[in-house]
Protein backbone atom coordinates (compact mmCIF):
# COMPACT_ATOMS: atom_id res chain seq x y z
CA UNK A 1 0.00 0.00 0.00
CA UNK A 2 1.47 3.60 -0.76
CA UNK A 3 1.65 6.71 0.88
CA UNK A 4 -1.09 8.21 -0.95
CA UNK A 5 -3.81 5.78 -0.40
CA UNK A 6 -2.97 5.28 3.40
CA UNK A 7 -3.12 8.85 3.64
CA UNK A 8 -6.15 8.72 1.97
CA UNK A 9 -7.51 5.80 4.74
CA UNK A 10 -6.66 7.85 7.80
CA UNK A 11 -8.89 10.66 6.58
CA UNK A 12 -11.67 8.50 6.62
CA UNK A 13 -12.05 7.96 10.58
CA UNK A 14 -15.57 5.59 10.24
CA UNK A 15 -13.54 2.87 8.18
CA UNK A 16 -10.53 2.85 11.20
CA UNK A 17 -13.52 2.27 13.98
CA UNK A 18 -15.20 -0.11 11.97
CA UNK A 19 -12.53 -2.09 11.20
CA UNK A 20 -11.04 -1.73 15.11
CA UNK A 21 -14.50 -2.61 16.03
CA UNK A 22 -14.21 -6.13 14.21
CA UNK A 23 -11.00 -6.73 14.89
CA UNK A 24 -12.15 -6.26 19.16
CA UNK A 25 -15.41 -8.75 18.49
CA UNK A 26 -13.69 -11.08 17.08
CA UNK A 27 -10.74 -10.99 19.56
CA UNK A 28 -13.88 -11.02 22.14
CA UNK A 29 -15.66 -14.21 20.46
CA UNK A 30 -12.29 -16.42 20.63
CA UNK A 31 -11.65 -15.45 24.49
CA UNK A 32 -15.36 -16.23 25.13
CA UNK A 33 -15.20 -19.52 23.51
CA UNK A 34 -11.94 -20.11 25.28
CA UNK A 35 -13.57 -19.17 28.19
CA UNK A 36 -16.27 -21.55 27.64
CA UNK A 37 -14.20 -24.14 26.33
CA UNK A 38 -12.22 -23.88 29.95
CA UNK A 39 -15.25 -23.71 32.16
CA UNK A 40 -16.70 -27.13 30.31
CA UNK A 41 -13.25 -28.63 31.16
CA UNK A 42 -13.65 -27.85 34.33
CA UNK A 43 -17.58 -29.06 35.14
CA UNK A 44 -16.18 -32.40 33.49
CA UNK A 45 -13.83 -32.73 35.55
CA UNK A 46 -16.14 -31.77 38.45
CA UNK A 47 -18.76 -34.71 37.46
CA UNK A 48 -15.89 -37.09 37.04
CA UNK A 49 -14.45 -36.50 40.66
CA UNK A 50 -17.73 -36.29 42.10
CA UNK A 51 -19.14 -39.47 40.33
CA UNK A 52 -16.01 -41.00 41.77
CA UNK A 53 -16.31 -39.51 44.71
CA UNK A 54 -19.78 -40.93 44.96
CA UNK A 55 -18.90 -44.42 44.25
CA UNK A 56 -16.58 -44.36 47.33
CA UNK A 57 -19.07 -43.30 49.26
CA UNK A 58 -22.31 -46.29 48.37
CA UNK A 59 -19.30 -48.44 48.32
CA UNK A 60 -19.36 -47.61 52.13
CA UNK A 61 -15.80 -45.19 52.17
CA UNK A 62 -16.51 -41.88 52.97
CA UNK A 63 -12.93 -41.25 53.80
CA UNK A 64 -11.57 -41.82 50.24
CA UNK A 65 -14.86 -39.60 48.89
CA UNK A 66 -13.85 -36.59 50.44
CA UNK A 67 -11.20 -35.69 48.92
CA UNK A 68 -13.06 -35.89 45.56
CA UNK A 69 -16.41 -34.32 46.84
CA UNK A 70 -13.90 -31.33 47.70
CA UNK A 71 -12.36 -31.27 44.22
CA UNK A 72 -15.44 -31.23 42.57
CA UNK A 73 -16.85 -28.54 44.76
CA UNK A 74 -13.90 -26.29 43.75
CA UNK A 75 -13.99 -26.99 40.53
CA UNK A 76 -17.91 -26.48 40.44
CA UNK A 77 -18.55 -23.73 42.63
CA UNK A 78 -21.51 -23.36 44.68
CA UNK A 79 -23.27 -26.70 43.46
CA UNK A 80 -25.87 -28.03 45.59
CA UNK A 81 -25.61 -31.85 44.98
CA UNK A 82 -21.73 -31.44 45.50
CA UNK A 83 -22.17 -29.79 48.45
CA UNK A 84 -24.72 -31.97 49.97
CA UNK A 85 -22.43 -34.95 49.24
CA UNK A 86 -19.60 -33.09 51.03
CA UNK A 87 -21.45 -32.57 54.02
CA UNK A 88 -22.58 -36.32 54.30
CA UNK A 89 -19.35 -37.21 53.90
CA UNK A 90 -18.08 -35.30 56.21
CA UNK A 91 -20.81 -36.42 59.21
CA UNK A 92 -19.98 -40.44 58.12
CA UNK A 93 -16.78 -40.07 59.04
CA UNK A 94 -17.32 -37.72 62.49
CA UNK A 95 -16.46 -34.48 60.77
CA UNK A 96 -19.71 -33.53 62.18
CA UNK A 97 -19.08 -29.75 62.87
CA UNK A 98 -17.84 -29.47 59.79
CA UNK A 99 -21.12 -31.31 58.53
CA UNK A 100 -22.91 -28.97 60.35
CA UNK A 101 -21.97 -26.11 58.48
CA UNK A 102 -22.41 -27.04 55.19
CA UNK A 103 -25.91 -28.62 55.73
CA UNK A 104 -26.81 -25.19 57.77
CA UNK A 105 -26.11 -23.05 54.57
CA UNK A 106 -27.66 -25.19 52.39
CA UNK A 107 -30.73 -25.62 54.49
CA UNK A 108 -30.86 -21.33 54.94
CA UNK A 109 -30.71 -21.36 50.94
CA UNK A 110 -33.57 -23.85 50.86
CA UNK A 111 -35.34 -24.87 53.79
CA UNK A 112 -37.76 -26.72 52.00
CA UNK A 113 -34.89 -29.30 50.56
CA UNK A 114 -36.35 -32.72 51.47
CA UNK A 115 -32.48 -34.48 51.20
CA UNK A 116 -31.53 -31.33 53.52
CA UNK A 117 -33.22 -32.12 55.93
CA UNK A 118 -32.91 -35.79 55.89
CA UNK A 119 -29.17 -35.25 56.33
CA UNK A 120 -29.50 -32.56 59.42
CA UNK A 121 -31.91 -35.56 60.58
CA UNK A 122 -29.07 -38.06 60.14
CA UNK A 123 -26.94 -35.73 61.61
CA UNK A 124 -28.45 -34.97 65.27
CA UNK A 125 -29.40 -38.94 65.42
CA UNK A 126 -26.30 -39.44 65.41
CA UNK A 127 -25.05 -36.71 68.16
CA UNK A 128 -27.89 -37.78 69.68
CA UNK A 129 -30.07 -34.99 69.96
CA UNK A 130 -33.37 -36.22 69.89
CA UNK A 131 -35.55 -33.43 69.35
CA UNK A 132 -33.33 -31.91 66.95
CA UNK A 133 -33.65 -34.56 65.04
CA UNK A 134 -36.96 -35.55 65.13
CA UNK A 135 -37.32 -32.28 63.70
CA UNK A 136 -35.26 -32.53 60.66
CA UNK A 137 -36.75 -35.82 60.13
CA UNK A 138 -40.33 -34.55 59.96
CA UNK A 139 -39.58 -31.70 58.01
CA UNK A 140 -37.65 -34.53 55.13
CA UNK A 141 -41.16 -36.29 55.32
CA UNK A 142 -43.17 -33.23 54.63
CA UNK A 143 -40.46 -31.72 52.16
CA UNK A 144 -39.90 -31.50 48.48
CA UNK A 145 -38.61 -34.28 46.26
CA UNK A 146 -37.33 -33.95 42.87
CA UNK A 147 -38.32 -38.00 42.29
CA UNK A 148 -40.06 -40.60 43.62
CA UNK A 149 -41.39 -38.01 46.46
CA UNK A 150 -44.17 -40.78 48.28
CA UNK A 151 -41.91 -43.81 48.03
CA UNK A 152 -38.83 -40.88 49.98
CA UNK A 153 -41.29 -39.64 52.57
CA UNK A 154 -42.43 -43.09 52.95
CA UNK A 155 -38.56 -44.45 53.21
CA UNK A 156 -37.61 -41.24 55.36
CA UNK A 157 -40.65 -41.94 57.82
CA UNK A 158 -39.68 -45.45 58.26
CA UNK A 159 -36.20 -44.27 59.58
CA UNK A 160 -37.27 -42.14 61.49
CA UNK A 161 -39.64 -44.60 63.18
CA UNK A 162 -36.91 -46.57 63.62
CA UNK A 163 -35.03 -44.10 65.90
CA UNK A 164 -37.90 -43.62 68.41
CA UNK A 165 -38.15 -47.47 68.53
CA UNK A 166 -33.89 -46.98 69.38
CA UNK A 167 -35.05 -44.59 71.63
CA UNK A 168 -38.06 -46.52 73.50
CA UNK A 169 -40.56 -43.37 72.40
CA UNK A 170 -42.76 -45.55 71.84
CA UNK A 171 -45.98 -43.52 72.23
CA UNK A 172 -44.02 -41.25 69.40
CA UNK A 173 -43.48 -44.46 67.19
CA UNK A 174 -47.47 -45.02 67.47
CA UNK A 175 -48.53 -41.62 66.29
CA UNK A 176 -46.13 -41.87 63.25
CA UNK A 177 -47.20 -45.47 62.33
CA UNK A 178 -50.90 -45.18 62.68
CA UNK A 179 -50.83 -41.74 60.34
CA UNK A 180 -48.66 -43.80 57.79
CA UNK A 181 -50.88 -47.07 57.85
CA UNK A 182 -53.43 -44.98 56.67
CA UNK A 183 -52.34 -44.05 53.25
CA UNK A 184 -49.65 -47.61 52.50
CA UNK A 185 -50.22 -49.26 49.17
CA UNK A 186 -51.05 -52.33 48.79
CA UNK A 187 -47.90 -54.04 48.49
CA UNK A 188 -47.64 -57.06 51.49
CA UNK A 189 -44.28 -56.32 52.12
CA UNK A 190 -44.51 -52.50 52.78
CA UNK A 191 -47.48 -53.61 55.04
CA UNK A 192 -45.73 -56.45 56.73
CA UNK A 193 -42.63 -53.75 57.48
CA UNK A 194 -45.12 -51.39 59.39
CA UNK A 195 -47.19 -54.66 60.97
CA UNK A 196 -43.91 -55.55 62.63
CA UNK A 197 -42.77 -52.17 63.36
CA UNK A 198 -45.99 -51.80 64.88
CA UNK A 199 -45.53 -55.16 66.67
CA UNK A 200 -41.84 -53.50 68.14
CA UNK A 201 -43.96 -50.31 68.90
CA UNK A 202 -45.98 -52.65 72.01
CA UNK A 203 -49.06 -51.78 69.53
CA UNK A 204 -50.34 -55.08 68.79
CA UNK A 205 -54.09 -53.99 68.28
CA UNK A 206 -52.84 -52.12 65.65
CA UNK A 207 -50.45 -54.63 64.38
CA UNK A 208 -53.24 -57.41 64.15
CA UNK A 209 -55.30 -55.19 61.76
CA UNK A 210 -52.92 -54.72 59.76
CA UNK A 211 -52.17 -58.14 59.77
CA UNK A 212 -55.76 -58.86 58.80
CA UNK A 213 -55.53 -56.33 55.94
CA UNK A 214 -52.63 -58.14 54.34
CA UNK A 215 -54.24 -61.52 54.44
CA UNK A 216 -56.98 -59.94 52.91
CA UNK A 217 -54.97 -59.31 49.83
CA UNK A 218 -52.70 -62.43 50.48
CA UNK A 219 -54.48 -64.85 52.53
CA UNK A 220 -51.78 -67.76 52.10
CA UNK A 221 -48.90 -64.95 53.42
CA UNK A 222 -47.50 -66.88 55.94
CA UNK A 223 -45.13 -64.12 57.65
CA UNK A 224 -48.99 -62.23 57.66
CA UNK A 225 -50.44 -65.75 59.16
CA UNK A 226 -47.42 -65.64 61.57
CA UNK A 227 -47.56 -61.95 62.29
CA UNK A 228 -51.31 -62.21 63.00
CA UNK A 229 -51.05 -65.27 65.58
CA UNK A 230 -48.59 -63.54 67.24
CA UNK A 231 -50.11 -60.01 67.64
CA UNK A 232 -53.16 -62.00 69.28
CA UNK A 233 -51.29 -63.96 71.75
CA UNK A 234 -49.45 -61.59 73.05
CA UNK A 235 -53.35 -59.63 73.10
CA UNK A 236 -54.73 -62.65 75.05
CA UNK A 237 -56.91 -63.70 72.41
CA UNK A 238 -55.90 -67.40 72.15
CA UNK A 239 -58.13 -68.81 70.00
CA UNK A 240 -57.89 -66.32 67.40
CA UNK A 241 -54.18 -66.95 67.71
CA UNK A 242 -54.81 -70.61 67.20
CA UNK A 243 -56.67 -70.54 64.10
CA UNK A 244 -53.90 -67.92 62.67
CA UNK A 245 -50.64 -69.99 63.87
CA UNK A 246 -52.13 -73.26 62.89
CA UNK A 247 -52.63 -71.60 59.16
CA UNK A 248 -49.08 -70.59 59.63
CA UNK A 249 -47.28 -73.70 60.74
CA UNK A 250 -49.63 -74.86 57.77
CA UNK A 251 -47.89 -72.61 54.94
CA UNK A 252 -44.41 -72.80 56.47
CA UNK A 253 -43.42 -76.13 58.59
CA UNK A 254 -39.93 -74.59 59.07
CA UNK A 255 -40.96 -71.86 61.61
CA UNK A 256 -40.27 -73.23 64.56
CA UNK A 257 -41.64 -70.08 66.82
CA UNK A 258 -44.79 -70.46 65.07
CA UNK A 259 -45.21 -74.26 66.32
CA UNK A 260 -44.22 -73.52 70.05
CA UNK A 261 -46.45 -70.31 70.33
CA UNK A 262 -48.98 -72.74 68.85
CA UNK A 263 -48.44 -75.40 71.33
CA UNK A 264 -48.85 -73.18 73.89
CA UNK A 265 -52.15 -71.68 73.01
CA UNK A 266 -53.53 -75.41 72.41
CA UNK A 267 -52.35 -76.17 75.75
CA UNK A 268 -54.05 -73.06 76.93
CA UNK A 269 -57.45 -73.63 75.33
CA UNK A 270 -57.07 -77.08 76.60
CA UNK A 271 -56.25 -76.65 80.96
CA UNK A 272 -58.40 -73.62 81.02
CA UNK A 273 -61.63 -74.68 83.20
CA UNK A 274 -63.36 -71.37 82.69
CA UNK A 275 -64.04 -72.20 79.25
CA UNK A 276 -68.05 -72.22 78.58
CA UNK A 277 -68.09 -75.28 75.82
CA UNK A 278 -66.67 -78.29 78.00
CA UNK A 279 -68.92 -80.13 79.84
CA UNK A 280 -69.23 -80.09 84.19
CA UNK A 281 -67.31 -83.57 84.36
CA UNK A 282 -64.24 -81.72 82.04
CA UNK A 283 -64.24 -79.24 84.13
CA UNK A 284 -64.00 -80.77 87.28
CA UNK A 285 -61.05 -82.65 86.04
CA UNK A 286 -59.52 -79.41 84.32
CA UNK A 287 -60.00 -77.95 88.03
CA UNK A 288 -58.18 -80.73 89.58
CA UNK A 289 -55.72 -80.85 87.61
CA UNK A 290 -54.89 -77.20 87.68
CA UNK A 291 -54.71 -77.89 91.18
CA UNK A 292 -52.50 -80.29 91.36
CA UNK A 293 -50.03 -78.90 88.93
CA UNK A 294 -49.91 -75.66 90.84
CA UNK A 295 -48.81 -77.54 93.84
CA UNK A 296 -46.07 -79.58 92.27
CA UNK A 297 -44.53 -76.06 91.05
CA UNK A 298 -45.05 -74.42 93.89
CA UNK A 299 -42.65 -77.55 96.07
CA UNK A 300 -40.09 -77.69 93.01
CA UNK A 301 -39.66 -73.49 92.89
CA UNK A 302 -39.44 -74.03 97.21
CA UNK A 303 -36.79 -76.97 97.12
CA UNK A 304 -34.99 -74.84 93.99
CA UNK A 305 -34.85 -71.81 96.49
CA UNK A 306 -34.15 -73.73 99.88
CA UNK A 307 -37.38 -72.25 101.01
CA UNK A 308 -38.84 -74.36 104.06
CA UNK A 309 -42.52 -75.20 103.38
CA UNK A 310 -43.28 -76.19 106.39
CA UNK A 311 -45.99 -74.65 108.79
CA UNK A 312 -44.44 -71.40 110.20
CA UNK A 313 -46.26 -68.48 112.28
CA UNK A 314 -46.59 -66.01 110.74
CA UNK A 315 -46.53 -67.88 107.61
CA UNK A 316 -46.27 -65.86 104.44
CA UNK A 317 -44.73 -66.31 100.92
CA UNK A 318 -44.53 -69.68 99.41
CA UNK A 319 -45.58 -71.21 103.18
CA UNK A 320 -48.52 -69.26 103.24
CA UNK A 321 -49.41 -71.01 99.40
CA UNK A 322 -48.77 -74.02 100.95
CA UNK A 323 -50.76 -73.75 103.84
CA UNK A 324 -53.59 -72.74 101.76
CA UNK A 325 -53.00 -75.71 99.68
CA UNK A 326 -52.81 -78.23 101.88
CA UNK A 327 -56.22 -76.93 102.90
CA UNK A 328 -58.04 -77.52 100.31
CA UNK A 329 -55.98 -81.11 99.06
CA UNK A 330 -58.51 -82.93 101.13
CA UNK A 331 -61.53 -81.90 99.76
CA UNK A 332 -60.20 -82.39 96.05
CA UNK A 333 -61.97 -85.67 95.10
CA UNK A 334 -65.03 -83.60 96.29
CA UNK A 335 -64.43 -80.73 94.38
CA UNK A 336 -66.97 -80.07 91.70
CA UNK A 337 -67.22 -76.23 89.94
CA UNK A 338 -70.98 -76.25 90.48
CA UNK A 339 -69.98 -75.63 94.40
CA UNK A 340 -69.14 -72.30 93.55
CA UNK A 341 -65.12 -73.17 94.62
CA UNK A 342 -64.05 -72.38 90.94
CA UNK A 343 -63.16 -69.02 91.15
CA UNK A 344 -61.35 -69.84 95.14
CA UNK A 345 -59.56 -72.91 93.99
CA UNK A 346 -58.58 -71.51 90.89
CA UNK A 347 -57.70 -67.77 92.41
CA UNK A 348 -55.02 -70.02 94.53
CA UNK A 349 -53.51 -71.48 91.70
CA UNK A 350 -52.85 -68.07 89.84
CA UNK A 351 -51.27 -66.57 92.86
CA UNK A 352 -49.21 -70.01 93.11
CA UNK A 353 -48.26 -69.47 89.70
CA UNK A 354 -47.75 -65.89 89.72
CA UNK A 355 -45.46 -65.89 93.07
CA UNK A 356 -43.51 -68.74 91.87
CA UNK A 357 -42.70 -66.53 88.65
CA UNK A 358 -40.93 -64.18 90.86
CA UNK A 359 -39.38 -66.49 92.45
CA UNK A 360 -37.95 -68.66 90.37
CA UNK A 361 -38.29 -67.39 86.88
CA UNK A 362 -40.69 -68.01 84.05
CA UNK A 363 -42.54 -71.62 84.08
CA UNK A 364 -42.73 -73.92 81.21
CA UNK A 365 -46.06 -76.27 80.14
CA UNK A 366 -49.01 -76.34 81.55
CA UNK A 367 -47.22 -73.73 84.13
CA UNK A 368 -47.07 -70.94 81.99
CA UNK A 369 -50.77 -72.22 79.99
CA UNK A 370 -51.82 -71.55 84.00
CA UNK A 371 -50.00 -67.91 84.50
CA UNK A 372 -51.65 -66.47 81.33
CA UNK A 373 -55.32 -67.56 81.58
CA UNK A 374 -54.24 -65.80 85.15
CA UNK A 375 -53.59 -62.75 83.33
CA UNK A 376 -56.84 -62.38 81.22
CA UNK A 377 -59.46 -65.50 82.01
CA UNK A 378 -61.97 -64.14 79.21
CA UNK A 379 -58.89 -63.76 76.49
CA UNK A 380 -59.24 -67.91 76.02
CA UNK A 381 -62.34 -67.89 74.15
CA UNK A 382 -61.45 -64.61 71.76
Amino acid sequence: MNVARLKLITRRPAVIISALLTVAVLSWFGVNRLVNRFHEQEKALARHLYERGQRAQDAGNPEAALGDFRAALNYSHDNFQYELSLARALRDTGRTAEAETYLIGLWEHSPQEGPVNLALGRLFAREQQFDKAVQYYHSAIYGLWASDPEVKRRTTQLELIEFLLQHKAYPQAQAELTSMASALPRDPSVRLQVAGLLVRAQDNEHAFSQYQQILHIDPRNAAALYGAGQAAFALGRYRTAQTHLQMAVRENPENQQARHLLETATLISQVDPFVARISDKERNKRLRSAFLRAGDRLNECAKSQNIDLSPQLPANGLPALEGQWVQIKPRLAKLSSSDGVLDQVMDLVFEIERQTQSICGAPQGADQALLLISQDRAGVEQ
